[in-house]
Order: structure tokens, then C-alpha cells, then sequence
């Protein structure tokens, strides 16, 4: 039985019988209005997955009811009905926001086609939104405390344009935020934005990692294959742990942002590349190169824009904010009823050393919520944190 719910809205009391009787005998839930008064009330009333409407209706017409549906905000496909003398009306009716439209007399493939499409497209849209408010909720920066406004006045500035991003801190303080923000703030938007680990990566690959191979480089290499350099041509190429980065890879990580221009593993052809590099690390870079394990010229090229992020011990008064903000998106993606931290939870939580900082707090808060009540007390967090 399909839990489709779709209103029929015609003055024709025989158009609106017959689909209501093609639709409801392929298991549709179907609703009928006589008018777009009463189409419109409806609409606002009740969630609706798919609308029919009429095109040539008293008081209220078909494209009337279309703009006042789309000022009410009525998220779902409309499917205009029309007459053989107001086809061009129907394509402008398109072109204002309805999804298709059908011709009368009414061919049952094409009405049956059309309702499959629409409804298809509202849950390829409702998935979108879904998978759009977790990427947004992973990629938010939260918190009011000055240091963290700091840091947000900063990517407002540095976004627009190319230059090039060091963004320093401890592990899990949220340099990956950082760098994702500056991409989506970005002339580069659009285009891609790509990861690099350079400490999750063996020295032995991690030139072949940025800048491909041919086949028969290496041992393994049996195809050509592009490296993230050339993925990333046209948007970002974010380093994360680039202190971690070989001296080898370092220094044609340094040709290739001289010359904009990148050669494959094996190969001898020149490869012109456009990207915008980001790069983060959690070490003391200026430490590292006069221990002999960062270039100088390599340093002065990445830290343009240098952005440090502060730890979680330093802006404790966001601990509330981050807490709130993590326990929504904890209960949305695993289904939870919503649940709530007492203001002695949150001092408890004050209270903490945060050494592995907001990775550490979000771990603790999905702890706390998988094994609490609906209401986490200060006890809970001594007992679970």
C-alpha cells in the first residue's frame, strides 16, 4: 500500500471522480477539491506528496493557485491539468515552478508516468535536503566566544579570494571546518574541494597520491592515474597534516605552486593546473623547519593567510552552543527523540579539561545521549563522560 497522499483539484466533478478512481487503483491516498479555493485551503491544512490542479478554474485559476501555493511554501510537485487552448499557458506554468503538465482527455500511461516521475523527484529532493543538512551540520562552525568570531572574520575576508590558507591548532579543534568554509565561501564553490591526509599516507606513495603516475612507474601502477592535484584543477586542494609531509614531496609541492604546473610519477609531461591550496597541521611549522623537517620557502608560500584555531579550553563560554548543536544533529541522524542537558550537565561539562577538544566533546555528548534519559543531569556526565 503506497502512503502517497496527492490532491485532485478540478471544477469538473467528472475529471476529478475519474482520477481519483485511476489513482486510488494504484494504492495513491487521493484527496479531491472543486475549486482553487478550496484546493489552496487544503494544501495548507494537509502535507501532500503530489497536486493536480486544473488550469481553467472560476475565482481562482490554475496559475493563480500555483504562485499562492508557492507563497505558502507547499513543498511538493504540482502537475497542472490543461485544456488543448491553454497549452502555452501550462508551459508558463512550467517555467514558474510546476513540474509538468498533462493534456486532456486524460491518457492513463501518461498520467501514470507523469505521477511515478513526480513523486520520484520529491524524494531524490527530500534525500538531497537530508544529505544537505548533514553536510552543513558537519561543516558549521559554532560558538559566539571572541576567538572563535576571530577566526570567522577572518574566512569572511580570506574566502573571496586565491590566497593561499594556513590553518594551524590542536587535533580536533576544527581546522577542517575551517578549510571547508573558506571553499564554500569561495569564488570555487562550484568546483571541487580535495582532501589530502598527508599523515594517513606512506612517504612512498604520497608523490604519487598529489601528483598521479603513468603506467609502469611502480610497481602496482597498471594504468595512468590522476593524482588530487588534477582532481582539484578548478577548486581546492586542502593539505591537512602537511607537517607530516615528506622533504621529497615537500619540495614538488613547492615546483607546483611556483609554476602551477604538476608532472605525474614516471612521466615528462607538464601538467597545468588551477588550484587553490588550503593547508593545516597541528605541529609547530616554524619548530619543524629549524629541525631540518620543513622547508622554509614551502612555509612562507602556504602561510599567506596564517588562522590559527583556538582549542576547546579556550572558549569553554561555546561549550553550550557546541552541546545544543550536537545533540540536534546526534538524535536527527540516529533517530533519537530529542533529548536535553540540564544547565548543571552543561557546567559539569564547563568544568572538563578538553584535550582532544571538539571532536573529544561531540564523542562525549553521542555517549551521553546513546546511555542517558531524555533529560542528561550532572550525575550522568560523572558517569558517562
Amino acid at each position: 500500500m503506497s502512503n502517497n497522499k496527492i490532491l485532485v483539484i478540478d471544477d469538473e466533478r467528472a475529471i476529478r471522480n475519474t482520477l481519483k478512481e485511476i489513482l486510488e487503483f494504484e494504492n495513491y491516498s487521493v484527496t479531491l477539491a472543486e475549486d482553487g479555493k478550496q484546493g489552496l485551503m487544503l494544501a495548507q491544512d494537509q502535507v501532500f506528496d503530489l497536486i493536480f490542479s486544473d488550469i481553467k478554474m472560476p475565482e481562482m485559476d490554475g496559475i493563480e493557485l500555483l504562485t499562492a501555493l508557492r507563497e505558502a511554501e507547499v513543498d511538493c510537485p504540482i502537475v497542472m491539468i490543461s485544456g488543448h487552448g491553454n497549452i502555452e499557458t501550462a508551459v508558463e506554468a512550467i517555467r514558474n515552478g510546476a513540474f509538468d503538465f498533462i493534456v486532456k482527455p486524460i491518457d492513463l500511461n501518461r498520467l501514470l508516468i507523469t505521477t511515478k516521475n513526480a513523486l520520484e523527484r520529491k524524494s531524490l529532493v527530500q534525500e538531497a535536503k537530508v544529505l544537505k543538512k548533514k553536510v552543513v551540520g558537519k561543516y558549521k562552525m559554532v560558538g559566539t566566544s571572541a576567538s572563535i568570531e576571530h577566526v570567522r572574520e577572518l574566512i569572511e575576508k580570506v574566502a573571496p579570494t586565491d590566497a593561499k590558507v594556513l590553518i594551524t591548532g590542536a587535533n580536533g579543534t576544527g581546522k577542517e571546518v575551517v578549510a571547508h568554509l573558506i571553499h564554500a565561501q569561495s569564488n570555487r564553490s562550484s568546483q571541487p574541494i580535495v582532501e589530502v591526509n598527508c599523515a594517513a599516507i606512506p612517504t612512498e606513495l604520497i608523490e604519487s597520491e598529489l601528483f598521479g603516475h603513468v603506467k609502469g612507474s611502480f610497481t602496482g601502477a597498471i594504468k595512468d592515474k590522476a593524482g588530487k592535484f588534477e582532481q582539484a584543477n578548478g577548486g581546492t586542494l586542502f593539505l591537512d597534516e602537511i607537517g607530516d609531509m615528506s622533504l621529497s614531496a615537500q619540495s614538488k609541492v613547492l615546483r607546483a605552486l611556483q609554476d602551477n604546473e604538476i608532472t605525474r610519477v614516471g612521466g615528462d609531461k607538464a601538467i597545468k593546473v588551477n588550484v587553490r591550496i588550503l593547508a593545516a597541521t597541528n605541529k609547530n611549522l616554524k619548530e619543524e623547519i629549524e629541525k631540518g623537517n620543513f622547508r622554509e620557502d614551502l612555509y612562507h608560500r602556504l602561510s599567506v593567510i596564517p588562522i590559527h584555531v583556538p582549542s576547546l579550553d579556550e572558549r569553554k563560554e561555546d561549550i553550550p552552543a557546541l552541546v545544543a548543536h550536537f545533540t540536534d544533529l546526534i538524535c536527527s541522524e540516529q533517530g533519537i527523540p530529542q533529548k536535553t542537558f540540564t544547565d548543571d550537565a552543561i557546567k559539569a561539562l564547563q568544568q572538563r579539561s578538553w584535550t582532544g577538544n571538539i571532536r573529544e566533546l561531540r564523542n562525549v555528548v553521542e555517549r551521553l545521549i546513546i546511555l542517558s534519559g531524555a533529560t542528561i543531569t550532572a550525575a550522568e556526565v560523572e558517569k558517562f563522560a
